[in-house]
């Protein structure tokens, strides 16, 4: 899995909408984690949605039902596995930096 979305705190804990506030609720639980190259919500429990977010790498059916899917890597997936083989240490944040550019809406 590749985590980030975090420009507020730069360390996985910080919560910041585009919407306004700091958080906004699950939309729906459709699609399943059963497939690489998923984007996801990550979250610290129901309706806690912010700025972080996650890509599978693998199935990963004990997200279903927590994480909101909202859309998929369709170009890229090279781009991915070379994110994730990228080596980590301490809390898994990787050894060197890995910036995501032309990303959208913020």
């Amino acid at each position: 899995m590749i985590q980030g979305g975090d420009f507020v705190n730069g360390d996985g804990t910080g919560v910041m909408s585009i919407y306004g506030g700091g958080t906004f609720p699950d939309e729906n639980f459709t699609i399943k984690h059963d497939t690489p190259g998923l984007l996801s919500m990550a979250n610290s429990g129901k309706d806690t949605n912010g700025c972080q977010f996650f890509i599978t790498c693998a199935k990963c059916n004990f997200l279903d039902a927590k994480h909101v899917v909202f859309g998929r890597v369709i170009d890229g997936l090279l781009v991915m596995r070379k994110i994730e083989n990228v080596p980590t240490g301490p809390n898994n944040k990787p050894k060197i930096p890995v910036t995501i550019v032309q990303c959208g809406q913020m």
